[in-house]
């Protein structure tokens, strides 16, 4: 392990980010979580960012990140884990980069099959010497957080078991403390991963979205997507189905007062829910449609206040 890079992520993890300096504890009893984010009615899927420089973007979710590329043209770059797209990223050279205070993405969070997984991953981006702008213990998961060339948030996290994870009620436990690094690395064998590549059972663990304002965002979250509420903490609201810790989040830690994306700006453009079967997914659809949503062939694509399009489709 290359000192220097090792004592700055250490440094990192005892830093008071802007969600650890925000975070309050909420939940005191230990009850299992009925369902992961692999089989909830409803998690996510792929995002799709508009970047200026597709070549440079691509390269670097697959150097830092590992993500496989899938396929490649001249305008659109898909990305994934094994045969599963994760991330699309479409080629837009002329539009502004995103300004400072919009509404939009604080990060995509990867979620690693587990903790040896995120050990071997993490032990590789230290020898990489790769640049993280945050780690964390949020007691239901362990996260490590960087930013891709353009800006955009990303999150690379191994869950907790979920007989760990606190609830009372319907809200969980989430805290941010500095992490465990040396448990995590020893988890994976206190080695690099022997390829760059992130394994095939990583999914998108949640969305995590800077948005103008909280009641608003919990109206269409909770009220028009029907997702459950399972955390509040000061300017931030957690969403989820089926019970896991969040699957979607949403702050207005630097985009408070934000107005509707123009779509002529780098960053987020729309984001997948994925329905676990059938049942799931015409459940939603016929609920989006009488809420102004849209078909558009196989997919029901609704657009949250600050013009994100969240598009549900089947499995």
């Amino acid at each position: 392990m290359n000192d220097v890079t090792r004592r700055e992520l250490l440094a990192l993890a005892g830093s008071a980010s802007a969600f650890a300096a925000t975070t309050a504890l909420v939940g005191l009893s230990a009850t299992p979580a009925l369902a992961d984010t692999a089989d909830a009615p409803l998690r996510p899927g792929a995002p799709l960012l508009l970047v200026r420089d597709l070549e440079t973007v691509a390269r670097y979710y697959q150097e830092v990140i590992g993500l496989h590329l899938l396929h490649q043209d001249k305008d659109e770059a898909y990305l994934g884990a094994g045969e599963r797209p994760l991330l699309v990223l479409r080629r837009r050279p002329n539009i502004d980069l995103e300004p400072l205070g919009s509404a939009g993405l604080f990060h995509t969070a990867f979620l690693m099959p587990d903790r040896p997984s995120l050990g071997r991953w993490l032990m590789r981006a230290i020898e990489d010497r790769r640049e993280f702008v945050g780690a964390a213990d949020h007691l239901v998961s362990e996260a490590f957080y960087l930013q891709d060339p353009e800006g955009n948030g990303i999150e690379v996290y191994a869950d907790r078991p979920r007989a760990e994870w606190r609830w009372k009620g319907e809200v969980v436990e989430m805290a941010s403390l500095a992490p465990d690094i040396e448990g995590i690395i020893l988890s994976g064998g206190a080695r690099p991963s022997d390829t760059s590549r992130v394994p095939d059972g990583m999914t998108v663990g949640h969305i995590h979205l800077r948005v103008g304002g909280i009641p608003e965002a919990e109206a269409f979250y909770n009220g028009i997507l029907n997702f459950d509420v399972t955390a509040r903490i000061p300017d931030a609201t957690f969403y989820s189905t089926g019970r896991y810790h969040h699957h979607i989040a949403t702050n207005t830690w630097q985009s408070a007062g934000a107005p509707k994306r123009s779509g002529t700006i780098t960053g987020l453009a729309s984001f997948e829910l994925i329905a676990a079967d059938q049942v799931a997914f015409d459940a939603m659809a016929n609920h989006l449609l009488a809420k102004g949503g849209r078909r558009d062939g196989e997919m029901i694509t609704v657009s949250d206040p600050w013009g994100n399009l969240v598009q549900v489709r089947r499995a």
